[in-house]
C-alpha cells in the first residue's frame, strides 16, 4: 500500500530496543514536528476549508501522540532529550521543489508530508512486530494505523489540489528518491535513523 522501495531490516528494531529512552525521545519530537508541519500547511493554504479541517484534526492527533510518548517516557523514569536534527527529513526537504509555481511548492509539501508518514508507518510496523516489549509493540501497532491514515490524507490532498503537477509522476520520483536515501539509514535509535 505505501509503495516504499526498500523496507526496513527488522533488525533495526533491536537497535531501537537497545536504547528505548533514545528512540522514545526521538519519536516524541517526530510527533511534534508532524503537528507543526500540518499547522504550516494550514497557515499557507487556508483557502481550502477541507484541508484546514482535516489537517487541524491531524495536528491535534499528532500532539496527542506527542503527549502519549511523553507519558511513556515519564512512566519509565526516562528523560525527554533535547530535539536534534533529523538528517533523513533534512534530505527530504532538500529534495522538495521550492522553485516554480505556488501550486508546485504546495503539492510538494503535501508529498513531503506523505513520504514521512509512509516511512513512519513502516517503521512503526517494524517496531510493533519485532520488539519484545509488549506494551510498546501494541502502542506502535496503534500508531502504525494512524500514520497510514495520515499518509493517505496528504496524498489525496495533493491529487485534489494539483493544478500544474502530475502528482502520480512526482510521487514516483519521491518514492525513488526515498528508496535510495533510506539505504543510508536504519543504524541508529531514531525513527528515521
Amino acid at each position: 500500500m505505501l509503495g516504499l522501495k526498500l523496507l526496513t531490516d527488522p533488525r533495526w528494531a533491536n537497535i531501537a530496543e537497545s536504547n528505548l529512552e533514545e528512540i522514545l525521545s526521538d519519536h516524541a519530537w517526530c510527533e511534534q514536528k508532524a503537528a507543526t508541519n500540518a499547522i504550516t500547511l494550514i497557515t499557507q493554504n487556508s483557502e481550502h476549508q477541507d484541508l484546514v479541517d482535516e489537517l487541524t484534526a491531524i495536528a491535534i492527533e499528532e500532539m496527542q501522540h506527542f503527549q502519549m510518548v511523553i507519558n511513556i517516557i515519564k512512566e519509565r523514569g526516562y528523560t525527554l532529550s533535547r530535539e536534534r536534527k533529523d538528517d533523513y527529513v533534512g534530505r527530504l526537504v532538500k529534495f522538495s521543489k521550492k522553485d516554480g509555481s505556488r501550486n508546485q511548492a504546495f503539492i510538494d509539501r503535501l508529498l513531503f508530508a506523505a513520504m514521512i508518514e509512509a516511512r513512519s508507518c513502516e517503521r512503526f510496523r517494524v517496531l510493533s512486530l519485532n520488539i519484545k516489549d509488549q506494551e510498546l509493540a501494541k502502542f506502535y501497532h496503534e500508531l502504525m494505523v494512524s500514520e497510514a491514515g495520515h499518509y493517505t490524507t496528504f496524498l489525496n490532498f495533493a491529487r485534489k489540489y494539483s493544478t500544474d503537477v502530475d502528482v502520480d509522476k512526482r510521487w514516483k520520483e519521491w518514492l525513488d528518491f526515498e528508496g535510495e536515501l533510506i539505504q543510508g539509514f536504519g543504524t541508529k535509535e531514531a525513527i528515521h535513523g
